[in-house]
């Protein structure tokens, strides 16, 4: 995979940190002209002359490495090898589309680390979406060779990371110091990761969605495109074209059927607009010189593009999205229940008064409560911290990490449904305990 800063996707992020790809580098021009701008200033600069945050009017030289070490915090759980492998690549290519000020050389390095398996050794929290300063300062440790990479060589990813002082240095300067670790790039590598596999999530619903509308014999007439374009939503109508597709157009009996059908379309079609939104928001900082200051047209400007605002946003509506379009699954999992539209006895029982699939209702509204809870914005808060300074904060890293976290819930969910839908399309067997049809559907919906 060549970077070149320019673009990168979330699924090659996501390749990167799972599927071992590897990567090179097209050119370092954009990030070595940047280089050579922060090397010919000689005015203030902050975090190069002055110190940071609170300190930024405090005239400073040769502290930039003691900034990483007082930067650098083990907190909460690990952070798994990908996510941080991820984080690595996100880094990269932000070096790579210019305006850090970081010394080119150190893109060698990383590239090194990303293709031989090592990664820094990150934890959970010390991030508000203002830049992941203590993931990045513990990389840049790594890099200095003051505390050990995790090496997780491809060949062996089954197993555990290993501690080694052994994967790649650069020797940082005090000027790369400030510029290594101004960046959200932890942020956005888990909010690429997320958007990915919340996106094939997506996708698998249309089918498990096909299932329950043979199963029930649901009306295609809500799908009808005269339907489609008296309210052109892109969304909306890429998926009732899915479904039309995929189902026989046969008439029903019942006038309308219950909303998990009648409204699947606007449903989740407005679910896959709010990820689409997401994605080119996400894909957009990734490829961002989001520095500060940003080193450009030969001087220093000091801005505030590290600030995750858009990302925050998009990612809460993305979950607030997935929480509708996991309620209607559940809605049509009733459905299946229930004989009045089944024609099976109640449950999808093989006899009367049995109880059948009906636990799943039980997981899934279990998952689906676990899905709200996720859903909570996060961009309704703040922080004021460094003695008043910096007085804002858009919790990003939060929203990529509750969207991360939504994956399993909403696999369950839907894979209840695939599970159900599956049984009333066959003979219902007699009661036995349900966990391999749900595994089976839950291998059904994952990318591989």
């Amino acid at each position: 995979m060549e970077l070149d800063g320019a673009g990168l996707t979330c699924a090659q992020v996501h390749e990167v940190a799972y599927g071992g790809a590897r990567v090179t580098i097209a050119s370092l021009d954009r990030a070595r002209a940047a280089w050579v701008t922060a090397q010919e200033l000689t005015s203030p600069v902050y975090g190069r002359s002055t110190g940071v945050g609170a300190n930024r009017d405090v005239v400073v030289a040769g502290a930039g490495l003691d900034l990483l070490r007082s930067h650098t915090v083990a907190a909460g759980p690990p952070i798994p090898p990908a996510r941080a492998r991820a984080m690595l690549v996100v880094r990269l290519n932000q070096i790579l589309a210019g305006g850090s000020g970081v010394d080119p050389a150190v893109c060698l390095a990383l590239a090194r680390a990303i293709n031989h398996g090592y990664t820094p050794p990150l934890h959970t929290y010390g991030a508000i979406g203002t830049g992941d300063l203590t993931a990045l300062a513990t990389t840049a440790l790594c890099l200095l060779g003051e505390l050990p990479w995790h090496h997780d060589p491809p060949a062996s990813r089954a197993h555990a990371p290993t501690p080694s002082r052994r994967g790649p240095r650069h020797p940082l300067t005090s000027d790369d110091a400030l510029p290594f670790i101004s960046s959200g790039a932890a942020t956005l590598a888990d909010a690429a990761l997320a958007c990915h596999r919340l996106g094939h999530l997506l996708d698998a619903a249309m089918d498990v969605a096909v299932m329950s509308f043979t199963a029930v014999d649901a009306s295609p007439e809500p799908l009808a495109a005269v339907v489609q374009e008296a309210r052109p939503q892109p969304g909306q109508a890429v998926v009732a074209a899915r479904l039309r597709g995929l189902l026989a157009p046969e008439p029903t009996t019942r006038v309308q059927d219950p909303y998990g059908f009648r409204a699947f379309a606007q449903v989740h079609g407005a679910a896959l607009d709010t990820l689409g939104r997401a994605v080119t928001t996400i894909e957009t900082d990734l490829n961002a010189a989001t520095e500060n200051p940003l080193f450009a047209a030969s001087l220093a400007w000091h801005n505030g593009n590290f600030h995750s605002a858009p990302v925050a946003l998009a990612l809460d509506a993305l979950r607030a999205a997935l929480v509708q379009t996991a309620q209607l699954s559940t809605s049509r999992l009733a459905t299946l229940m229930d004989p009045a539209y089944t024609g099976r006895l109640p449950f999808l029982a093989d006899r009367p008064g049995a109880s059948g699939a009906l636990i799943l209702e039980y997981v899934a509204q279990d998952a689906l409560a676990t899905l709200r809870h996720l859903a909570g914005p996060v961009t309704t808060g703040t922080a004021v911290i460094s003695r008043g300074v910096e007085d804002h904060a858009g919790f990003a890293t939060q929203a990529a990490r509750h969207a991360l976290s939504c994956v399993e819930p909403l696999e369950l969910v839907l894979a209840c449904e695939r599970t159900a839908a599956t049984r009333a399309l066959r003979a219902p067997g007699p009661d036995r305990p349900l966990t391999a049809d749900l595994e089976d559907s839950r291998s059904a919906l994952s990318p591989g």
